[in-house]
């Protein structure tokens, strides 16, 4: 969870050292980059998630699923690449 006090409303997200704004206060820390690019069917669901909720105030609930889909996301990244060493891609 972000560490500094304000709203939770989701203004324009983007991504700068590692922290996913999503106004000018507010963020989620220690996010790698490669799970902020990471693509799923066409969309970057970090990213689309957020833009969805555009113009809103995130909930405890909405704030504790997306770090889940961060943590889902960072763990999905690091099984592709033990798939990947199996294979010798």
């Amino acid at each position: 969870m972000y560490p500094i006090e304000g709203n939770n409303v989701v203004e324009k997200p983007k991504y700068r050292d590692t922290k996913v704004w999503i106004n000018k206060r507010r963020y989620f820390d220690e996010v790698p980059p490669e799970v902020w690019d990471f693509y799923i069917g066409g969309y970057q669901p970090v990213q689309k998630w957020l833009k969805d909720r555009k113009d809103r105030s995130l909930n405890y609930d909405e704030i504790e699923h997306y770090q889940k889909i961060l943590i889902a996301l960072h763990l999905t990244i690091a099984i592709q690449a033990q798939i990947d060493e199996v294979k010798g891609v």
